[in-house]
């Protein structure tokens, strides 16, 4: 539900239809990426605030600039602890504003915070911060991990234990802005001066393997190709499938799941494929649109089931930049298909 329909909404109705609640209430949360960690569910949010900045198609408004940390001993939980600030922007010597969307990965002990922001140039990368705890607090990395850009990273173990980075973002996440490799446009300018045409393939997102130190690539990150049913790339025009953000990626059955959020349709899709490269098929929606204008998830498995952590803006009625981030169990079908979820009951 994008914010220019929420005017008649009665939220109190709302609150009575949605499948669930907000985890924490005292502050605000998108973006979850949720991880089991010894046994226990942590999740990583973005914290929206009220900085005051004006809507724009360049997410001005998503002014985020900490990160604090979440955790629950069971999803069944009507609230998580929250766990306080765990990175702040004035710790990072090389950003400058909007900590958006992060992710979380545990080696060998040491917790690694991975989070896009601004620098000083004003174009989106990814840095990497450590902690020996998994609620920080995190250290950051002075500089963000070189050949990295735009925002959105999601970092998948595989069995073998590799582990991969996926990211990328259009609009405001700039991923329009490389399509030659290197940046093209001004802070300023508008984000859809490079965008392909309706009828060119889509953007894609971006997948690298990381190094074994987690502080770099060890690779140039690729290409993550979605074919249609017919074996042929989503064009830039299918809105209501092409990729936009909100990488996430999970096994299951031997096969690999890439979802991600459609933006300006609000969707939150995936397809299937054989490795963690690629090319994934589309197979369909996981979560219908919520009311705010965004939509971003993860998907993890606890004791045997699967939850689909996800945010709304109810809590705020409806402004889009102040969400609250909730979880519901996940189902896969026998054929390793996805339920579709509808975030409020009709």
């Amino acid at each position: 539900m994008p914010e220019d329909s929420i005017a008649h909404i009665d939220f109190d109705e709302l609150e009575r239809k949605a499948i669930s609640q907000p985890l924490v209430k005292d502050i605000y949360t998108a973006d979850p990426s949720a991880h089991v960690f010894n046994g226990k569910i942590y999740i990583y949010p973005s914290h929206d605030m009220d900085a005051g900045d004006a809507f724009d198609d360049l997410g001005s408004h998503f002014a985020m600039e900490d990160y604090h940390v979440l955790s629950m001993n069971d999803p069944a939980d009507t609230e998580a602890t929250d766990h306080g600030i765990a990175l702040h922007v004035k710790d990072v010597p090389w950003a400058e504003k909007q900590m958006w969307a992060p992710d979380a990965a545990e080696k060998d002990g040491t917790f690694y915070l991975f989070f896009p922001a601004k620098g000083y140039d004003g174009i989106f990368r990814i840095g990497v911060a450590t902690s020996s705890s998994p609620v920080g607090p995190f250290a950051a990395q002075p500089e963000a991990i070189k050949g990295s850009f735009s925002i959105d990273p999601a970092i998948f173990k595989d069995d073998d234990g590799h582990y991969y980075m996926y990211f990328g973002g259009i609009w405001g996440g700039q991923l329009q802005r490389w399509r030659n490799g290197s940046f093209n446009g001004t802070e300023a300018s508008s984000p859809f001066a490079h965008l392909p045409n309706d009828d060119e393939t889509a953007l894609c997102a971006k997948v690298a393997r990381l190094s074994d130190d987690f502080l770099e690539f060890a690779e140039t990150p690729k290409d993550v190709v979605i074919l249609d049913e017919d074996g042929r790339s989503l064009l830039q025009g299918d809105n209501d499938r092409r990729f936009f953000e909100a990488s996430w990626m999970h096994k299951y059955k031997g096969k690999y799941y890439f979802s991600y959020s459609t933006g300006d349709t609000h969707f939150i899709c995936y397809a299937v494929g054989d490795n963690p490269y690629g090319p994934f098929t589309y197979k369909g929606v996981v979560l219908n649109p919520v009311v705010g204008w965004t939509n971003h998830h993860s998907i993890a498995e606890f004791n045997g089931k699967w939850y689909l952590f996800y945010h709304d803006s109810s809590l705020s009625k409806g402004v889009t930049h102040l969400r609250s981030v909730k979880v519901t169990e996940l189902t896969h079908n026998d054929d390793g298909t996805i339920q579709t979820i509808n975030p409020y009951k009709e």
